[in-house]
């Protein structure tokens, strides 16, 4: 994400070399650890090593970083909807890159969706990040109910318990994957598409 930074804004105290990108990073791990009710402005400066009206150079307040860092998750998980390859093909071909691209956008971004799946919607921001979450929730659920109307997927088990399930499946990647692990991301992507559309395709008498 390239944001723009003004240059023209006096010279901050302490460590040099902070943009809006690495206060974001570093308030991201923060929100993480904390939570965001609990990361104050004053504890965010003192991991960074700059003065608290520094931060404000970069980000008008704590709520500016926590819409920043939803939107680094929220951004490209909307944008698979608008891709190419999730309009055509089968429902089943569509479903499968949908959820593809979202374990590649989870894996490339985890700090930030670990920070989206612990919203607890408990301000604006929030409330309007977890909606934008659920829209994405619903054309996954859309895709599942068209994919059992074609017959490629079993119909015995409500689309909208499958798209928790395969959510749920997904996104507890979160609490356990990491690039430094036994296997790679490439490896989990497979590994979980196989699991899941081999359930799904089990149809029972």
């Amino acid at each position: 994400m390239t944001v723009s930074v003004n240059n023209s804004s006096p010279t901050k105290r302490g460590r040099p070399g902070y943009d809006q990108d690495s206060v974001l990073s570093i308030a991201v791990e923060l929100f993480n650890k904390h939570g965001f009710d609990a990361t104050s402005m004053g504890k965010l400066a003192e991991s960074l090593g700059i003065s608290k009206s520094a931060i404000y150079h970069h980000v008008p307040s704590k709520g500016d970083l926590l819409r920043l860092a939803l939107d680094e998750a929220l951004i490209p998980l909307e944008a698979i909807a608008e891709d190419e390859r999730a309009t055509v093909g089968t429902a089943e071909e569509r479903l499968k890159f949908f959820l593809r691209s979202t374990i590649q956008v989870l894996v490339k971004r985890q700090r930030y969706v670990t920070l989206l799946l612990r919203l607890r919607g408990n301000t604006e921001i929030e409330r309007d990040a977890l909606e934008r979450r659920r829209a994405v929730d619903r054309r996954v659920s859309d895709l599942v109910v068209e994919a059992q109307q074609e017959g490629s997927l079993r119909s015995d088990i409500d689309a909208r318990t499958t798209t928790r399930l395969l959510f749920g499946t997904i996104n507890s990647l979160v609490e356990w994957f990491r690039e430094d692990g036994n296997v790679t991301a490439e490896q989990v992507e497979e590994h979980a598409i196989t699991m899941m559309f081999d359930g799904l395709h089990r149809n029972t008498k």
